[in-house]
């Protein structure tokens, strides 16, 4: 990690912590956390291209094995089954070893599940070819559980309260990042070369991200390039600098035996079932868009693979820009005066009203406004996704990897569920009309969460 210091008489952390004051007063402080946000955006890009890769060779293996909408709703679900039933268990590991040890494994582990998913070619049977792609998308699932909790515990451990909206948001807008880099990318691999080494480039890719998370990330409190200036910047801003590596104070571990008494006090907490609920809610958007959307493009609106790769860009796009868009402004909000409460649920509501907007592609027949349409409710999903945002100012700081799971599983439940909707959907009605209604009606319901069973967002202290 590139060290960024204004003065060059400015020592490593361990020399200034017994520097003289004048020496403390002039050293500049360094911008460490923000490459380390550069390092959680490029591991969540490659993590939502991975989640991704299905939505564009699916239409290559349908035709290649004869899948039909039912079998592909369940393919699509198999990450989230996994992804569902391991969350707990990866905040625990959180908790108990750290981000950087857990993260790194998640990211080999998931890469390399992806690289197998190459070889389902040689499947003779359409029956075989769907559950080996089954068993394979789980264990993927299963990988990738640690990553957005683990996301999380490293941004309320390298930023202060007040710049973790917008930190937040960077990492959440990922998401709408790899649709803009891979999706074309995919989709021309799989159109030029075959849909194997979609599987083959992206599972090698995460391999190398694997080696270089576990080389440069640390926490504030053990990074070598850290001086004492932004050490001293995130821990008064409320950061917990240790991150849950050892040296750090033993209250930031999860105490030993207590998992479940704490997952009751989490899951019976009235503002965090709301929360709960809206991540849910948004995440039937976020999983539309990484299975489905695709597939919409090439079926229901006759476009080619290429088409649909690009036109699924320019949404991206959008949600992008909407989605870093809605952390400066809660942010902003919070400098002025604001209260969280105000600061976080403003974007998320209006940005949830804007998505609705994808319903009104059931009435409208021209390329251009169904990918402007969804461009404007992807720009609103990804102003209001600032779920992590509020997990990150709400969370108890001892179970920071274990809150942040849960509140995950909620979200992965849609992954289960949207797909497998969305696949009778189609089976019965032949149309995507009903699946864009679903879709949308869900982006009320996650105004209906934050603002009437979300109250006052504040840190929650949990009882011994």
């Amino acid at each position: 990690m590139p060290r960024r210091q204004e003065m060059s008489t400015t020592l490593p952390i361990n020399a200034e912590i017994g520097s003289t004051p004048v020496a403390q007063e002039t050293a500049r402080r360094t911008r460490v956390r923000y490459w380390v946000l550069l390092m959680i955006f490029i591991v969540t890009t490659v993590n939502y291209a991975d989640r991704a890769t299905l939505s564009i060779t699916g239409p290559a293996m349908r035709k290649e094995f004869g899948f039909d909408t039912i079998q592909m709703g369940y393919i699509f679900s198999a990450f989230s089954w996994a992804y569902v039933l391991s969350q707990v268990p990866g905040g625990w590991l959180l908790d108990r070893f750290g981000a950087r040890k857990v993260y790194a494994a998640s990211i080999f582990f998931w890469s390399v599940f992806t690289l197998a998913q190459a070889s389902i070619g040689v499947a003779t049977s359409a029956a075989l070819a769907v559950s080996t792609l089954f068993v394979m998308r789980f264990f993927v699932g299963m990988a990738e559980a640690p990553a957005f909790p683990a996301n999380a515990k490293v941004v309320a451990s390298w930023f202060p309260t007040k710049e973790r909206g917008t930190a937040s948001a960077i990492f959440n807008a990922a998401q709408y990042f790899a649709a803009v880099v891979f999706t074309p990318i995919m989709a021309a691999v799989t159109q030029w070369l075959g849909w194997h080494y979609v599987y083959i480039f992206m599972g090698a890719l995460g391999v190398a991200l694997a080696i270089a998370w576990w080389f440069l990330i640390h926490s504030p409190a053990k990074h070598p390039s850290v001086n004492k200036a932004e050490l001293d910047h995130i821990e008064a801003g409320g950061g917990l600098i240790h991150m849950g590596e050892r040296g750090g104070p033993k209250a930031a571990a999860l105490p030993k035996g207590q998992t479940a008494f704490y997952v009751k006090q989490l899951l019976t907490n009235r503002m965090l079932l709301g929360v709960y609920i809206g991540q849910f809610s948004i995440n039937v958007l976020t999983y539309f868009f990484l299975t489905w959307f695709p597939v919409y493009l090439v079926q229901e609106r006759h476009m080619t693979i290429m088409q649909a790769g690009f036109m699924v860009s320019l949404p991206a796009i959008c949600g992008f820009i909407g989605g870093v868009f809605g952390g400066v402004v809660s942010d902003w909000m919070l400098r002025r005066g604001f209260t969280a409460t105000a600061a976080r649920k403003t974007p998320i509501v209006v940005g949830m009203l804007m998505s609705m907007s994808m319903i009104l592609c059931n009435y409208v027949s021209a390329d251009w406004m169904i990918v402007g349409l969804m461009a404007l409710a992807f720009f609103g999903k990804g102003f209001g996704a600032l779920g992590w945002a509020v997990m990150a100012d709400v969370a108890p700081k001892q179970v920071i990897g274990l809150a942040g799971s849960i509140f995950n599983t909620f979200g992965a439940v849609a992954g289960i569920v949207t797909p497998i909707v969305i696949g009778y959907i189609l089976a019965a009605t032949g149309s995507f009309a009903g699946a864009l209604v679903f879709v949308g009606l869900n982006a009320l319901v996650t105004v209906f969460a934050y603002l009437v069973i979300v109250k006052d967002i504040q840190r929650i202290e949990l009882k011994h």
